[in-house]
């Protein structure tokens, strides 16, 4: 079974070769919509164009804000000759040639508009293209055509192509020369659903089959397409902890720098070059179709090499390399073709996450709202660390230097840098920010903040916390007047990764899947492995604290260093996981020689080693002095470790205290970043772990038995991409 929108789709037959698909209706064979292609290989079905299909009346969306108008009937040949519901495939071939000139008008609405914004931003930026592009080739309905495919090794950007049978030369389309001003969003390109259900080629084969199936629903009033900017993405490149939602309604385009060369991204074929800083420079598109979602890579030499260090270099280069990726990222739906069609703006938000890519809303008003174009985009900045404006790493130990943020750091610094981002003299006032030790500065954040449509935090609670001079590093004042925008969603957890009763980390050395009815033997079986494995005592009554994050304060890890001699004073063990702050790896180091029966030190990180110890330990200890959101103590309660934490952002909301009176709550929270209080709060966590058996296991099954899921954050988000579309 394969799907066109959500409407099932029933294949008979096996091979490969053209499909005509039909309405069913009451009388007669039904009505001619579009021409597909079935693929044996993985049982989908591919509609190329939906600009050939027979709309029946009703209403549609137009991408237009929203807005519906009556469908009308479409005039193509095709169409026609498929209203005599005679069954017998005769209309194919006329619905086919309206499919193509459905594809061919398409690319001359992007032609036009590429060269409408071209002339709007004074700047001659050349598309280059292959003679066929991929795009092309993927929307070429008539089999006879020889498809070619491309190399998606690219060893320059000289414009130069291998294909599996000839060598291309590119060609410059022209970009000026434009008299008549169109917007995109008053194009034909569709807004919604015209996206096929595969990414797959057009076979060989013309065998031509039909399938007679019910119409599928109109597109509902707020679906919309979703493009999610990132500098990182798993698992191709991450430096934190992050998963993601998935809201069912939308379709999804991430898009994220191509630090190496990745197995599954193709080259597209397809080359824009962008100015930055008065330096030209030439990207390329790279894409890839995983489990519904589109992903697009943004390549470019700037970017090589930085994978292992993504928020590396120094400052300036940094934000080069920053603006060279949101300006190429907001030109993405129009100029990348996914699975042969470009997204189009109408209908269309963007998610952009931190400093990284807070530019992004900025050139959406700039460069395109302000002269009248995307006019029907919306953008949403989700801010996941306030701190993270600044994001100055020690080049040795990877930690954030908090004592030179205000100084040195990179998404601020010194208002020339506000020359490097390529903007108009009048919108330096959207970045200029006071500060109280260095006056005057240039902040990215204080822009995005100003212009995206929505604002969203990773918590409630740290969406109350950044509106405080301590919380909002500098930028309280704006996030204040801004406030109409701003809400806190919390995150959610990817449920297949981190499953004690699916992880694969433990089915082996020892270690064994559980849930909550097997939870007393399961977890008991992983603990045991967990002190065999790090060479501690194997000791079934002793409770086991574990500590997974970055070993520098911001995660307390300090508190816990003050903290130490009364933890190895208790019959307890201790492991810790991280790397960071020299000194606090040293800490590790020589607890550990002083403590071999208690306490075990992991500098580095383990992804595996995380699972287990979150499978196999009591205790998560998790006192940081800020958090966001925080996703350890979420891992932790689904694998019934009872977190101890302090009690800030997001950890706040996640973590009800155990209330022993009404048998309530989660685990154990402290209100100030003091290892006394850290100290208290464990010591209340271990007598229960001691004396209270039951109350223990209930502290374990209610946060086992909690939907950590993203359903309920996608809804919350789901809110934000409406409202943001209706928003005016």
């Amino acid at each position: 079974m394969a799907s066109f929108r959500s409407q099932p789709l029933l294949l008979d037959g096996v091979g490969s070769g053209p499909i005509l698909r039909r309405n069913k209706t009451t009388r007669g064979g039904g009505e001619l919509v579009a021409a597909g292609f079935f693929r044996e290989v993985n049982n989908r079905v591919r509609f190329p164009a939906m600009g050939a299909q027979k709309r029946w009346n009703g209403q549609r969306a137009t991408g237009k804000g929203g807005a519906f108008e009556e469908a009308k009937e479409p005039e193509s040949a095709g169409a026609d000759a498929g209203r005599d519901g005679d069954g017998d495939g005769d209309g194919g071939g006329s619905a086919q040639a309206a499919a193509a000139a459905a594809v061919e008008k398409g690319k001359k609405v992007v032609a036009m508009q590429q060269r409408l914004v071209d002339k709007i931003l004074g700047r001659r930026s050349p598309v280059w293209s292959f003679e066929r592009t991929a795009a092309e080739a993927d929307n070429d309905i008539d089999s006879t055509k020889e498809v070619r495919t491309y190399d998606s090794n690219l060893s320059s950007y000289n414009g130069n192509a291998t294909t599996s049978s000839a060598t291309m030369e590119p060609k410059v389309q022209d970009v000026g020369g434009l008299d008549t001003a169109i917007s995109p969003s008053e194009s034909k390109l569709p807004a919604v659903d015209y996206k096929s259900s595969s990414r797959d080629e057009t076979p060989d084969s013309v065998d031509a089959k039909e399938e007679v199936i019910d119409a599928p629903p109109l597109a509902g009033v707020n679906v919309m397409n979703v493009i999610v900017v990132a500098a990182e993405c798993a698992p191709w490149s991450k430096t934190g902890s992050s998963d993601h939602a998935n809201i069912d309604q939308f379709s999804y385009l991430v898009v994220v720098p191509r630090y190496g060369n990745y197995a599954e991204p193709k080259d597209l074929g397809v080359r824009k070059r962008y100015t930055v800083a008065g330096e030209d420079l030439v990207v390329a598109y790279f894409h890839a179709y995983i489990d519904g979602v589109d992903f697009v890579f943004i390549d470019c030499p700037v970017f090589r090499h930085f994978e292992n260090n993504i928020y590396g270099g120094n400052r300036v280069d940094s934000l080069k390399r920053m603006v060279l990726f949101c300006k190429a990222a907001v030109e993405v739906p129009w100029y990348v073709p996914c699975g042969g069609v470009c997204y189009g703006d109408g209908n269309l938000a963007f998610i952009a996450n931190d400093w990284h890519t807070a530019l992004l809303p900025v050139y959406l008003k700039a460069y395109y709202r302000d002269n009248g174009l995307m006019k029907y985009a919306r953008s949403v900045l989700v801010i996941h660390n306030m701190a993270h404006q600044s994001g100055f790493r020690n080049s040795d130990s990877g930690e954030l230097n908090f004592e030179l943020m205000i100084l040195i750091c990179q998404g601020r610094g010194p208002l020339e840098d506000f020359y490097h981002v390529d903007l108009q003299e009048h919108y330096l006032d959207l970045f200029k920010l006071y500060d109280p030790i260095g006056g005057d500065h240039f902040n990215i954040f204080a822009a995005s903040l100003k212009t995206a449509d929505q604002v969203v935090t990773v918590s409630h609670g740290y969406a109350r916390e950044v509106k405080t001079s301590e919380g909002g590093w500098g930028l309280h004042s704006i996030i204040s007047e801004n406030d109409w925008k701003f809400r806190g969603i919390v995150n959610g957890i990817d449920t297949k990764d981190w499953s004690p009763e699916l992880d694969v980390h433990l089915q082996s050395d020892g270690y064994t899947n559980y849930s909550m009815e097997t939870l007393r033997t399961g977890k008991a079986q992983c603990k045991a492995a967990l002190q065999r494995e790090l060479g501690l005592p194997v000791r079934e009554s002793v409770p086991l604290i574990g500590f997974i994050g970055r070993l520098d304060t911001q995660k307390g890890v300090d508190l816990i260093a003050e903290a130490m001699p009364w933890i190895v004073g208790q019959d307890a063990q201790l492991v810790m996981l991280g790397t960071g702050r020299p000194d606090l790896e040293e800490m590790l180091r020589k607890a550990e020689r002083e403590n071999r029966d208690k306490v075990r030190g992991w500098v580095g990180f383990s992804v595996k080693t995380a699972h287990r110890i979150t499978a196999g330990a009591d205790i998560l200890l998790m006192p940081s002095r800020f958090e966001p959101c925080g996703l350890n103590q979420l891992y932790a309660m689904k694998y019934g470790m009872v977190p101890v934490v302090h009690a800030v952002g997001g950890l706040r909301d996640t973590v009800i205290p155990f209330d022993p009176f009404n048998e309530t709550g989660y685990g154990w929270t402290f209100d100030r970043a003091e290892s006394g209080k850290l100290i208290h709060a464990l010591g209340n966590c271990l007598n229960t772990y001691w004396n209270y058996k039951e109350s223990w296991e209930g502290l374990q099954k209610r946060g086992m038995e909690q939907d950590l899921s993203w359903d309920d954050a996608a809804k919350n988000y789901e809110e934000v991409l409406i409202t943001a579309k209706y928003q005016w």
